[in-house]
């Protein structure tokens, strides 16, 4: 059993931010395997269905980033998971875009939303850490993750999305490095064909043509 949280904030005009793509990911998945229809619960909306034969539940916290430790730790008591069956989807700002990390434990690398969960659950937690890149100046963080997505990062974006829903059985049972390797396969860039030879095109050198 295990409980996928996917942090970012609540409301339409955060829908399409970087500090959302926790939300983000968390929408692909249900979407791709079928799981229930959202329902309030925890304090956030909660699906839940089987994957690979494990029961699976996933939630969005509604309390805001900085406390979303409130949501989880209230499913996680109800559910009766430690941390060690609780994995956090959020954005990775050390990563560049489109990047992806699992991560057990740790700190919590100036995210409200990680800070919040330690404090109720203790942090011996999976982390799926999904790069969005860094803006280059600490002072330019905040606005940069509560900033929306740019019409460009679509290109990577939504393929690593529905890489990480595609791969997320492997995740399921217990292949990290299994789900990260499938991601990096479902998101590398075709490879450039070689350019094949023109028809009727001779390998030695070419002869004179008689008149």
């Amino acid at each position: 059993m295990l409980l996928v949280v996917g942090l970012g904030n609540p409301g339409a005009e955060y829908a399409g931010n970087r500090h959302n793509i926790g939300f983000m990911a968390a929408d692909v998945l249900v979407r791709r395997h079928s799981l229930a229809p959202w329902k309030s619960k925890f304090q956030g909306l909660l699906s839940e269905g089987s994957l690979g034969g494990d029961k699976l539940w996933v939630l969005k916290p509604q309390t805001y980033m900085n406390l979303s430790g409130q949501s989880v730790a209230a499913a996680a008591r109800f559910l009766k998971l430690g941390p060690e069956n609780v994995v956090v989807l959020h954005d990775e700002l050390d990563l560049p875009p489109g990047r992806l990390r699992v991560k057990r434990g740790g700190g919590a690398g100036g995210h409200n939303g990680l800070k919040s969960i330690d404090a109720h659950l203790g942090n011996d937690y999976r982390r799926v850490r999904l790069g969005i890149g860094h803006p280059g100046d600490k002072d330019r963080v905040a606005g940069y993750v509560l900033h929306d997505f740019a019409k460009a990062d679509a290109a990577w974006l939504e393929p690593l999305l529905d890489a990480v829903a595609d791969a997320f059985p492997l995740l399921v049972g217990g292949d990290e490095a299994g789900f990260m390797n499938r991601v990096t396969v479902l998101t590398a860039p075709p490879k450039p064909k070689k350019d094949k030879p023109a028809p009727g095109s001779a390998a030695g050198p070419s002869e004179s043509r008689k008149e």
